[in-house]
């Protein structure tokens, strides 16, 4: 009975095909076994017409949005769908009080209003190519551990680097795949005009914000519309005038048929990192260290922003996107340790780990290799971990609370002898930061994550900055914050000036502000050193556990973690049950959202228009009602998805468009350790409701007809 439940416990973290819902999978390599099980849930496409190097595909109409998010490409002229959040940043930056597009929304009524966005590009993947054999041969037996990572990177970037030797359009990038021990190549052509279209008021593609996120039900319309632009010839080129929209290799069709529970249904898009192998050792670290950094220290800062945003529409158009970004990760972090802990993760990891030494004493080949595997592993973890945790509330303290030890070390960092492309993006990089801060509020949120830092960490890992505030300002946080920003010349308009025209009177190391910059550099860089032999041997050791159990199962069907390069993962359209007594549906309807506003008034979460209500209760939505005559907003399916896969397409049995990813839920909020198979689902917004607000309260329908939409049945 006890083997039968380490196997069972085994198959939730290592799957075979015919879990078809667990698993991100690599296009490019996708086998028989896979095949056959998608075959048999329900695809009537065939391999070929997923994916070719050589004709196009469905994977020429997916690309990687900004290197963050994921979208799909809907005309054929060169319309993309993503999510909003995705495009949240370009929304705010052209925001103002006059134009307030996050409150109001954006519609471009003619190409020449569509907004550009000199910081985005979309990536599209032309082939892959496993290059193991080339990488690993650069790797002789005689190297230790870091020998083999710079040899294993050097190789990586010369075979990368071929690519756009021999076509300067092509970007070449190589991976590793099952913790190092497997090598791709992937070839992508980028394109860097991309011009904002429309985006839906926040209270459409944000609706439920804090409250809602990584919950369902949820009826949150999350989606933007961006147009890729490139030169008369149809290649890429940087943003011009003269510039037309791109005619794409493939363009997806859009289904206006929905779904049923059951349905087939597959994810396309750019997942960003999971830790599915990763051992029980490596799981607590990130629970106590970096996740729980995140949660009390972007607590504390969150909640100083939040305030004053409420409080001042200036303030709210400033902090928006930032403030987003932060929340999503942090709200993430809480979501997945009590996920962790609920759902008993790191006991089956363990019982998986015992029944794998057990293995390893069983086989003389893997016991001389391994046998102190385990061990090491646990000791080099166990060598860290007090500087990790310091060295995690660091960085969520020093480096990513106040704003401006992040525009120092921006300028620190500044190199002005660079390519003119990256020198320019830079400079607008960082007067954007200096336009989006807010002095008095940086200097609460640099005081509060003083505090925050002192009283979770041991008082060895306290940088010299405490001894000045005790010494010279008599322990007194603020003071020293006040004295800092009043003396540093990169809080004012003036300095930031002199520092961007190179002005050789303004001595930059003299600056407060900078020299703390300095120091915090420093001490980061003393914390990785004190890491760096134990990491080093943890790189090693997990790089080890991961072909152990992929030799110990060799039958099985082993998907790679998630590392932001394109991946497929299918199952079907499911409702869940997330406790006892309680289960869920799998789709919402415009009621839904009706409901929160009236059960939410005076909640800013939940507010919406007037119109978008009358809209909404109308109950008049055309062809996207479904055949009940209801407006769907949003369903969930079994697809198995990670940050990164935001914006993805969701795609029914006939490569047709059904929605896009936007979330995941919050009882699986550890999916990025472990596929819980009961409980993981990929929330997406319906593409019906998506082109509904488009052409009824956008009055948008000259997008809708550009589209490729499918006859209905």
């Amino acid at each position: 009975m006890k083997l039968k439940y380490i196997l069972i416990t085994v198959c939730c973290f290592f799957t075979s095909a015919g879990q078809a819902d667990e698993g991100m999978w690599m296009l490019g390599n996708l086998n028989k076994q896979t095949r056959k099980t998608m075959k048999e849930l329900g695809l009537q496409m065939s391999a070929d017409k997923l994916y070719s190097p050589k004709r196009p595909s469905l994977k020429d109409a997916v690309v990687s949005f900004g290197g963050f998010c994921s979208g799909v490409v809907v005309s054929e002229d060169g319309l993309v769908f993503t999510n909003h959040h995705c495009g949240f940043s370009s929304v705010q930056q052209h925001s103002s009080v006059e134009h307030d597009y996050l409150k109001d929304g954006f519609v471009a009524r003619s190409r020449e209003e569509e907004l550009p966005n000199p910081e985005l590009y979309v990536r599209f993947l032309l082939r892959t190519e496993d290059v193991t054999k080339r990488v690993l041969g650069a790797v002789k037996p005689s190297m230790n551990e870091m020998e083999r990572s710079s040899a294993v990177d050097s190789m990586m970037l010369v075979i990368g680097g071929e690519v756009s030797h021999k076509d300067s359009t092509l970007v070449g990038i190589v991976d590793a795949y099952y913790g190092g021990n497997e090598f791709w190549l992937s070839v992508y052509r980028d394109f860097n005009d991309v011009r904002l279209v429309f985006a839906p008021p926040s209270s459409i593609g944000k609706f439920g914000w804090d409250t809602d996120n990584w919950v369902w039900p949820r009826h949150t319309g999350d989606f933007c519309v961006f147009r890729i632009y490139a030169d008369r010839n149809n290649r890429p080129a940087e943003y011009s005038p003269g510039n037309v929209p791109y005619h794409p290799e493939y363009v997806a069709p859009i289904s206006l048929d929905g779904y049923r529970e059951g349905s087939f249904c597959m994810t396309l898009g750019y997942p960003g990192s999971t830790e599915r192998y990763l051992s029980s050792f490596g799981i607590e670290e990130m629970m106590n260290n970096s996740n729980q950094a995140q949660i009390d220290v972007r607590g504390v800062k969150q909640a100083i922003w939040k305030r004053e945003m409420d409080r001042n529409d200036s303030v709210r158009i400033k902090y928006a996107s930032k403030y987003d970004e932060s929340s999503n990760y942090w709200k993430n972090s809480i979501g997945m340790n009590r996920a962790i802990r609920k759902l008993g993760i790191l006991e089956k990891k363990r019982e998986m780990e015992q029944e794998l030494r057990r293995w390893i004493q069983q086989n003389p080949e893997e016991r001389e290799k391994l046998l102190q595997m385990f061990t090491d592993l646990e000791l080099s973890y166990k060598n860290r971990r007090e500087v990790n945790r310091a060295q995690a509330y660091f960085i969520e303290s020093f480096l990513y609370a106040p704003e401006l030890v992040q525009l120092a070390l921006k300028i620190l960092n500044f190199d002005f002898e660079g390519e003119e492309k990256t020198v320019v993006a830079g400079l607008k990089d960082i007067v954007e930061q200096y336009s989006n801060l807010d002095l008095e509020i940086d200097k609460e949120v640099f005081v509060a994550a003083l505090k925050e830092y002192r009283s979770k960490v041991d008082t060895t890992f306290l940088p010299a900055i405490y001894h000045t505030i005790a010494q010279e300002y008599n322990g007194d946080e603020k003071a020293y914050v006040d004295s800092l920003y009043a003396h540093s010349e990169l809080t004012t308009p003036r300095g930031l000036k002199r520092f961007l025209e190179r002005d050789t009177t303004y001595h930059i190391f003299d600056d407060p502000a900078i020299s703390l910059g300095i120091d915090m550099l420093t001490m980061l860089f003393d914390m990785n050193m004190q890491m760096q032999a134990p990491t080093s041997e943890i790189v090693r050791g997990e790089r080890l556990l991961n072909g152990a159990v992929r030799r110990m199962y060799a039958s099985r069907n082993f998907y790679p973690d998630a590392n932001s390069t394109m991946r497929l993962s299918f199952g079907t359209v499911a409702g869940y049950t997330p406790f006892d007594g309680a289960e869920y549906d799998y789709y919402t309807t415009s009621k839904g959202v009706l409901e929160k506003v009236k059960a939410n008034v005076g909640d800013v979460d939940f507010e919406v228009q007037p119109e978008i209500l009358s809209l909404l209760s109308s109950g008049d939505f055309g062809r996207y009602a479904d055949e009940k005559g209801e407006m769907k907003v949003c369903f969930i399916s079994n697809n198995d998805i990670t940050g990164g896969n935001s914006g993805s397409a969701m795609f029914n049995a006939k490569g047709e468009l059904l929605g896009l990813a936007f979330d995941g839920n919050w009882e699986a909020m550890s999916s990025d350790i472990l596929y819980e198979p009961k409980m993981q689902r990929c929330i997406g917004v319906d593409v019906r409701y998506i082109l509904f607000i488009i052409e009824k309260y956008g009055k948008a329908g000259h997008l809708v007809q550009e589209l490729k939409i499918a006859p209905k049945k």
